[in-house]
């Protein structure tokens, strides 16, 4: 199955050399939904459902490249706040005033993050399970952040050229990106199979892989890193609202961690994902993109 390109696509300059990529779909002047990939992933890391929904609905949907993958230029945050700063640069120079954040499984720190440093321009955030925090007040254990706890220190340093060695050898691999994607399928629970198995969501992930690798991916080791630091934020400090989905089987981010981190945001509401695991998210994103404008709709009834 052909992916559609996106409508618009290109990079931003976000200071210090530096430029992150991103991707539009939708519709150009509807209000913007920046989506916010997962570890590991890129711009267009967005289901075909939510771009066909977000052109019927008038909605912009934006998928944005973090550092060192795509079209983005490498570079390690000192934390996941930091990141916001390149986000406004990127909202500023696109033209986009007030806006809505959806962050999968990676990305779901960093929309947080988002909720919090630019409550002036963030309406409402959805996190489809997310990570949470591994140090400091707020934090809960997982056997797979005590691994990326473990690996940090050598990915700070080694990370990028390791990336680059991946990005060569998934250039080599290229005509093979179906089956690898069918034989990660076979591996994961049944419910993510089921999801990688639907042709749109195959061709979707092939999409995003095959074009977020062509110059490198050090991005899914930077984020590691920084999330095994301190945040620099309080998940109880984020005062914007936010929806989270969450698969009860969920194999990479444990269903407990979301029932924490709900009960930490101060307006926060859990979606639970009956028998579904780590990608449901992916699966519910009409459902999404409808929640977020209906919190969208209320916020400007209450101005």
């Amino acid at each position: 199955m052909d992916v559609e390109r996106p409508k618009l696509e290109g990079t931003v300059a976000v200071g210090n050399g530096r430029r992150l990529g991103f991707a539009e779909f939708g519709s150009a002047q509807g209000r913007a939904v920046f989506w916010l990939h997962g570890t590991p992933g890129a711009r267009r890391q967005i289901p075909v459902e939510a771009r066909a929904f977000a052109e019927r609905e008038n909605i912009r949907l934006i998928g944005i490249d973090r550092p060192g993958i795509g079209s983005s230029t490498p570079h390690l945050y000192e934390n996941v706040l930091a990141f916001t700063d390149d986000l406004e640069i990127i909202a500023e120079t696109l033209g986009v005033d007030r806006m809505a954040v959806v962050g999968l499984s990676g990305g779901g720190p960093f929309t947080l993050a988002s909720a919090y440093a630019l409550q002036d321009r963030v309406v409402a955030a959805a996190v489809l399970g997310g990570v949470a925090p591994v140090v400091g007040p707020e934090a809960i254990s997982s056997a797979l952040m005590r691994l990326g706890t473990f690996v940090a220190p050598v990915l700070q340093v080694a990370g990028a050229p390791i990336g680059t060695a991946l990005s060569a050898g998934i250039r080599l691999v290229r005509p093979l990106g179906s089956p690898i994607i069918d034989l990660y399928g076979r591996l994961s629970p049944e419910a993510d199979r089921r999801l990688l198995a639907r042709p749109e969501f195959k061709a979707m992930f092939l999409d995003d892989l095959l074009n977020g690798s062509r110059h490198r991916i050090s991005a899914p080791f930077a984020d590691i890193v920084v999330f095994t630091r301190d945040w620099g934020f309080r998940v109880s400090d984020v005062k914007v609202p936010v929806r989270w989905w969450h698969g009860d089987s969920d194999h990479i981010i444990p269903f407990e961690h979301g029932l924490h981190m709900v009960d930490l945001l101060p307006d926060a509401e859990f979606h639970h994902l009956p028998g579904e695991s780590h990608l449901a998210g992916l699966g519910a994103a009409q459902e999404i993109l409808t929640t977020l404008m209906k919190l969208w709709d209320d916020a400007d009834a209450d101005r």
